[in-house]
């Protein structure tokens, strides 16, 4: 059985993952996220960024960042660990992680076509829509209704194990 997994790339690889994607004339979509605890929203989020057609980057908060979003107790999977899951799924064609409060350094970095962002948000509401829309990228929203989350996940999880 043959094994497949999208590369997970350095910050230096990202420049030459993106013009690799322009030579070959396809549409670079950025997708970005915690992603601890991959449920069904992760899945359709990502199913969903692949179907605006194109090559999928997927940027991972550190665990740092997650922290800081999340509270003390996350991330449950380390970074690395959570990348290489993200990097099995057959709609991710890279991964990186990155380490900033927001994507906004590496959307600079690759000028995505397309900035999918979950149904959690709004195009209005994407925090690096200005940046986007001024190199004439576009925000999508995707993925299915937010019903899901790692957060609440874990909360059944703690109570039905005490």
């Amino acid at each position: 059985m043959q094994k497949y997994s999208a590369p997970i790339l350095a910050r230096d690889q990202l420049a030459d993952f993106a013009a690799k994607v322009r030579r070959s004339r396809a549409k670079l979509i950025l997708a970005n996220g915690c992603f601890d605890l991959i449920h069904a929203g992760h899945v359709r989020y990502l199913e969903g960024s692949k179907q605006l057609g194109g090559e999928l980057l997927v940027a991972i908060n550190s665990d740092e960042q997650v922290r800081g979003l999340k509270g003390n107790g996350r991330p449950v999977i380390s970074a690395s660990e959570r990348a290489e899951i993200v990097a099995a799924f057959r709609s991710v064609d890279a991964v990186t992680i990155f380490d900033e409060p927001t994507v906004t350094e590496i959307i600079r970095l690759v000028r995505p076509d397309f900035h999918a962002k979950g149904t959690d948000y709004t195009t209005d509401s994407v925090p690096e829509r200005e940046i986007v829309r001024q190199y004439g990228g576009q925000v999508a929203i995707v993925g299915d209704p937010k019903d899901h989350s790692s957060t609440e996940l874990l909360a059944t999880l703690r109570v039905e194990v005490s």
